[in-house]
């Protein structure tokens, strides 16, 4: 579809926070079900490397049921539910372990975070798993996050990591999304029962024709398949982040996609903020308001955050995480952002200073009411704003 992209464009270079997917096809050797350690160390080189240049990198691991079903004894084969459970927990061991070692042989704290895709999809566990990873991250951790398989039951039978790591993405904001596993890209047709396949190296929007591509997965140890790194590329264009389908079966694989290996990108039109604030601006039915002062709106035309002190009314019921409706001092609607705090919170705060929340709440949480990544400006709302400020 286009000419592959030099390694100097390359987006995985120009990110600020990575997310890598690995495929249990790479983590775990197919005939002797152990962990393949060499090809592990090389990938943990690849991290290493693009956190000493100051990115932050996130890795969604598979593999917990494949090293788990060894240590059983189970055959090989689609396994019973209740089977590929118990192979997780006992793999999910091994696995945590070999991140751990591999990476604090190297100062890097590691962090294990499990999740389902359930846990990306409902509103309170968004939240509260977004602002553990951004904790993380902010710590200088690098966190390892799993697929809780030994409750999941839908993602198991599905093989969904791909739209997990996705969802990861995201939440977090990521501008790359690196999915690694045994193809090395999109083709137009299966390659291994097509030998005129032809090879897709830029895609700028998942069409039915790009869909209709999508075959079966070829590993006998992975779950997934072309169609659920679809499902991942629509995921991560809506959220404005780069995504890429690599071979992985080679060392460092992810260094050689910064040399120019041959790889699928997927590339978004926009950024993952404006996407973000896209999203927030095109909700239809805003959960409740909030009132500002003629300081706040201020504020918020030079770019900054929602703090408690320029809030006068907290206007219908919405809890943390609901879009609301920012009110000017006219009552004109001149913005719209993601609340950190509920109503009844709101109601106790607003006026004060951030540093009186947790006196008056009896917890801490954020500075802002509305953070200014969350925040969009209406478009014409700040001129017609303008009279209402010069009035107060």
């Amino acid at each position: 579809m286009s000419t592959r992209r030099s390694s100097s464009e390359s987006p995985l270079a120009a990110a600020r926070r990575v997310v890598v997917k690995v495929g249990s096809a790479l983590l775990v050797d197919q005939e002797m079900g152990r962990l393949n350690r060499s090809w592990l160390e090389s990938l943990i080189e690849d991290l290493v490397r693009l956190r000493r240049r100051g990115q932050q990198v996130i890795l969604v691991s598979s593999g917990a049921i494949a090293l788990g079903r060894r240590q059983l004894g189970l055959p090989r084969g689609a396994l019973r539910l209740e089977e590929s459970q118990a192979a997780a927990a006992v793999g999910q061991i091994r696995l945590a372990h070999a991140y751990k070692e591999l990476l604090e042989e190297r100062d890097i704290t590691v962090a294990q975070v499990l999740l389902t895709l359930e846990d990306s999809e409902r509103r309170r566990r968004f939240l509260n798993a977004r602002a553990t990873l951004e904790s993380l991250l902010a710590l200088g951790a690098l966190p390892v996050i799993n697929e809780n398989d030994t409750v999941a039951t839908a993602e198991i039978r599905y093989g969904d990591n791909d739209r997990l790591a996705a969802r990861v993405a995201q939440m977090t904001g990521a501008d790359c999304l690196v999915l690694l596993s045994d193809v090395e890209g999109l083709f137009t047709a299966d390659p291994h029962r097509d030998p005129g396949a032809e090879f897709i190296d830029r895609v700028l929007r998942v069409t039915p024709e790009i869909e209709a591509m999508a075959g079966r997965s070829a590993s006998a140890v992975g779950s997934g398949g072309m169609t659920t790194k679809l499902l991942a590329a629509k995921i991560a264009l809506s959220a404005g982040c780069h995504m890429c389908i690599a071979a992985g079966l080679h060392r460092h694989p992810v260094r050689r996609i910064e040399e120019g290996a041959r790889c699928t990108w997927f590339v978004p039109s926009s950024s993952p903020i404006a996407a973000r604030k896209a999203w927030i601006a095109g909700t239809l039915r805003p959960a409740g308001a909030i009132a500002i002062d003629a300081g706040a709106l201020r504020a918020l035309k030079e770019g900054k955050s929602l703090l408690p002190a320029g809030v006068i009314r907290a206007l219908g019921r919405f809890d943390r995480g609901d879009t609301v409706s920012v009110l000017g001092p006219d009552g004109a609607e001149i913005a719209r952002g993601i609340i950190a705090y509920s109503d009844t919170d709101v109601a106790r705060i607003m006026g004060r200073q951030s540093a009186e929340i947790e006196r008056l709440l009896g917890f801490r949480g954020r500075d802002e009411l509305i953070h200014r990544d969350d925040l969009v400006i209406l478009e014409g709302a700040a001129q017609a704003a303008q009279p209402a400020e010069a009035a107060s």
